[in-house]
C-alpha cells in the first residue's frame, strides 16, 4: 500500500492537484494510507468518515430518500457522497467509499464484500461497483483502499 500511496502523492504533487476522501466501510483507512506518507499535506485536502446513515445525511447532505430507497451501500448513495464532498472540500478530485465489510450485514442482493467507490474529477463522476472476496473484514477494507488508490492514480 505504501508504494501506491507514494505514487499517488507524487503524481498529484507534480500537477498541483488536491484531493479529498469520504469513507464509510474503510473507516479512514484510505486517509491513513495517504497521510502516513511524508509530503501528503501538499495534495491531501480533507478526509471524512461518515459511517452512519445519519452522518451521511447530516454532514454530506445525502438525501434521506436515496438511503431509504436504495440503501447506504448503493451507486446512488456513493454518487451523492462524492458529489457533495466536492462541494464541501473544493478539491478537484474526490473519492467516496461505501460498502459492506462484514462479517455480517450482507444479503443475497448486497453480499459482504460489495463496495462502491466513486471518483469525481471536475464535473465527471464515475462509480465503480466492486465485489471483493469475503476473506474477512480486514481483507475487504484493505482491498477497497488498494482499489481506490489505483483509481486515484489513473484519474490524472
Amino acid at each position: 500500500m505504501k508504494k501506491i500511496s507514494q505514487k499517488v502523492i507524487k503524481l498529484y504533487k507534480k500537477r498541483k492537484i488536491k484531493f479529498s476522501f469520504v469513507e464509510s466501510c474503510t473507516g479512514g483507512l484510505l486517509s491513513s494510507a495517504i497521510t502516513s506518507i511524508s509530503g501528503s499535506s501538499k495534495v491531501f485536502n480533507l478526509g471524512i468518515v461518515t459511517y452512519s446513515n445519519r452522518a451521511k445525511i447530516k454532514i454530506l447532505n445525502v438525501p434521506k430518500n436515496i438511503i431509504q430507497k436504495y440503501g447506504a451501500v448503493s451507486e446512488q448513495c456513493c454518487k451523492s457522497m462524492v458529489n457533495n464532498l466536492q462541494k464541501l472540500s473544493g478539491s478537484h478530485v474526490c473519492v467516496s467509499i461505501t460498502g459492506i465489510a462484514g462479517p455480517k450485514g450482507g444479503t443475497k442482493v448486497k453480499p459482504v464484500g460489495l463496495v462502491f467507490i466513486g471518483i469525481k474529477k471536475g464535473i465527471k463522476i464515475k462509480i465503480y461497483r466492486c465485489l471483493f472476496k469475503n476473506n474477512g473484514r480486514s481483507y475487504i477494507r484493505n482491498a477497497t483502499v488498494k482499489k481506490a488508490l489505483i483509481i486515484l492514480s489513473k484519474a490524472i
